[in-house]
């Protein structure tokens, strides 16, 4: 993710060195920068159904980031809180909120694919019945992508914490691919589409779901993105998804969309 910036440039010198006009102090005449990088990011949004990893947890809903990266260290460490709030019923019946403390480093670039190793833990405040522990748990997460001149690569994995009944516990695979179109200086279409293979994850191991997604990033100043988006989200019979939680129907074959808007500072 590329960050603008938001700090002006000061410089100290000597009085002697570049005084001007005898008893006036020197005019800094460096050009001031409007979006200098802090790493800092807030983004708010608004979704139909919130679906994680392929299953559908809730219809209407509203969350909140805020992040910030540390680009200062070895690698660049990013830091965040992510808060979702479902506007009616989970889909799991009864009130549903979530909150991810998540921590990512970008590792950087090997034989041409970009690394990232990240952690998050999952915890449900006002959600309270046998799919939310309440502890919470925590997911370790591994992101590779690389770009392939026509498309962008894109594939991750997971293992969840959890305990295998309350909780998560395995692997989740994703491997997809994205193509983005500049539609004007300040407009772009981004097109996904790609497919989740779940290893004990959700209880057992099967692919998982498909999916399609296009995303329209509009940039309405250097620091400020609205993004509005539709995906899709399919499984066959076969597939693991559909029978995830036997008593929610159907979990595959839904349209989905939203909106996000995200500022850097």
């Amino acid at each position: 993710m590329k960050r603008l910036t938001i700090t002006t440039l000061f410089a100290l010198v000597p009085f002697g060195l570049q005084a001007g006009d005898w008893g006036k102090a020197p005019v800094d005449k460096t050009p001031i920068e409007e979006c200098v990088d802090l790493g800092g990011q807030i983004s708010v949004g608004y979704e139909t159904d919130y679906i994680f990893n392929g299953v559908l947890f809730a219809g209407d809903s509203v969350w909140t980031d805020v992040n910030y990266t540390f680009d200062g260290l070895a690698v660049p460490v990013t830091v965040g809180v992510w808060y979702l709030n479902a506007i009616n019923d989970s889909a799991l019946g009864g009130a549903y909120d979530e909150i991810n403390a998540y921590v990512k480093a970008d590792l950087g670039t090997f034989a041409g694919f970009d690394v990232d190793l990240g952690y998050t833990h999952y915890t449900f405040p006002e959600f309270r019945s046998n799919f939310a522990p309440l502890g919470g748990y925590g997911e370790g997460q591994l992101g590779i992508s690389r770009s392939l001149g026509v498309v962008d690569l894109k594939y991750s994995a997971a293992y969840a914490f959890g305990d295998g009944f309350i909780s998560p516990e395995g692997w989740f695979h994703e491997l997809g691919v994205e193509k983005s179109f500049s539609l004007t200086d300040s407009i772009s279409l981004v097109l996904g589409a790609g497919v989740a293979y779940s290893d004990g994850y959700w209880g057992t191991s099967g692919w998982n779901h498909y999916y399609a997604t296009a995303a329209l990033p509009i940039a309405l100043n250097c620091r400020t993105t609205l993004t509005p988006y539709l995906g899709y989200i399919g499984g066959p019979d076969t597939w693991v998804v559909d029978g995830i939680f036997g008593g929610i129907e159907p979990q595959s074959d839904l349209l989905h969309g939203g909106v996000s808007l995200s500022v850097t500072f």
